[in-house]
């Protein structure tokens, strides 16, 4: 096998790998598309169960810290 034929194979399969990404870049888009608003509802929820109550200030980091 010469040095043409293994580009001509290496360029063949870099092709063929960024048609399959961009499939698969379609499809997610089409997916968050169709879901948007589930998707933003979820987010938005984990978003206010990890942020916390912002009004509860029992114990500071500085507190917490002293009472170890």
């Amino acid at each position: 096998m010469n040095i043409q034929t293994k580009r001509k194979k290496s360029g063949q399969a870099m092709v063929e790998y960024i048609i399959i990404v961009v499939i698969v870049a379609i499809a997610a888009i089409a997916v968050f598309g169709a879901f948007s608003d589930r998707i933003r509802g979820m987010v938005g929820g984990a978003t206010e169960e990890l942020g916390g109550d912002p009004g509860d200030t029992s114990e500071t980091s500085e507190e917490i810290m002293r009472g170890l």
